[in-house]
């Protein structure tokens, strides 16, 4: 426990090195108007061997069954049919910024009904639908499951999810989103993680590849670009002029602890005041054994279960009173909290303690 303590304490010094490095702006921010739509769709898997929904748990696959066969001109009134090798899935996809009529983007099927795998499934003709109601692609084609299952009369085994799957390149783009980029006279640059320095930093590299002030920083998230005092040819080219600009970004002192894993990722501002600090475990058993006592013999007595509890306190030894001292930077830091000497579990209580105490100076974040 202890070396995987050190093991994420030097991922945290190689992360603090690597932010000291300077970024390319694409790199922190989003461009207004460059971004991507969410689609969705409701459809039917097809091809599966014996693993696909109860149709008598799953109502909505017989429905959409019906429905694409009467399409096709079969009809199925009345008709009792119970196949196994269907399934109804969402079918979930991002429409990129700029896409074309005819482009091709991936896909993501996930099963809603009581399907057991989606291995060897062709999904069939799918439209995706966006916010406003509106196609604007359409998926089919054989899906490529992640997961793998076996099963037996008394035993199943399953590895990861066969419940979901993707298709590389399974939906083609039937309609473009209506924006003309070319026509905006100023983009804003939304930070992903808004901070002032950073975006005062971003405002400055910028004037200083043009040489002059064509962009203003509005607030800690947000950066204007006057396009037309670029004097570019056109958005799209003065938005590939500035991306590669490189920006030495700000980051927050933040401490950021798993409790699950035990992972601890401390970042380079992380600075913590003179503590002392005692830690220890204290432990309670409660062991309960109960006792059979028997009646004497041709009394014609019942045995009567008499309770038994037997209880102990442990109280291991803790590592006393350490005493932190100041440390300015992130190297002090862990050489100070590597004195104590415990686990990284047992760290991160510390930690939280330590924040609590008003000692450490940084967000504490718990995942």
């Amino acid at each position: 426990m202890v070396r995987l303590f050190f093991f994420t304490l030097l991922v945290a010094l190689q992360t603090a090195a690597a932010l000291a490095n300077p970024v390319r702006i694409k790199d922190l921010v989003e461009f207004e108007g460059v971004r991507g739509n969410d689609l969705l769709g409701y459809g039917l898997v097809v091809g599966l061997n014996g693993t696909g929904d109860g149709i008598r748990n799953a109502p909505f696959t017989e429905e959409i069954m019906s429905n694409i066969l009467e399409r096709l001109g079969v009809n199925v009134t009345g008709e009792q049919f119970r196949p196994k090798n269907v399934a109804a899935v969402l079918v979930t996809a991002s429409l990129p910024p700029f896409a074309r009529a005819g482009g091709r983007i991936d896909v993501n099927v996930s099963a809603i009904g009581d399907a057991k795998s989606l291995m060897g499934g062709t999904l069939i003709m799918t439209p995706l639908n966006a916010a406003d109601g509106q196609i604007y692609a359409v998926a089919q084609g054989p899906i490529i499951a992640g997961g793998a299952a076996a099963e037996g009369d008394g035993a199943r085994v399953v590895q990861g999810v066969p419940t979901a799957g993707v298709i590389p390149g399974g939906a083609r783009v039937e309609r473009e989103v209506d924006f003309d980029f070319t026509q905006i006279r100023s983009v804003r640059l939304a930070l992903r993680d808004p901070d002032f320095t950073t975006a005062q930093r971003i405002e400055e590299a910028v004037n200083g590849y043009y040489g002059k002030p064509v962009s203003r920083m509005l607030d800690a998230g947000t950066v204007l670009l006057d396009i037309s005092m670029t004097a570019e040819l056109s958005p799209a080219h003065a938005l590939g002029a500035i991306e590669n600009i490189l920006v030495d970004p700000e980051q927050k002192a933040r401490v950021v602890v798993d409790q699950n894993s035990g992972t601890i990722v401390m970042g380079e501002n992380v600075r913590i005041s003179r503590v002392a600090v005692s830690q220890g475990n204290l432990t309670l058993r409660v062991q309960e054994e109960p006792l059979v006592v028997q009646p004497n013999p041709f009394t014609g007595g019942t045995p009567i279960v008499v309770p038994r509890t037997s209880s102990t306190i442990v109280e291991e030894p803790g590592i006393g009173l350490a005493d932190i001292p100041e440390g300015t930077t992130l190297s002090e830091v862990i050489e100070g909290l590597n004195a104590l000497g415990v686990s990284p579990r047992d760290m991160i209580d510390i930690l939280k303690n330590i924040k609590a105490a008003g000692a450490l100076h940084a967000e504490f974040v718990v995942r």
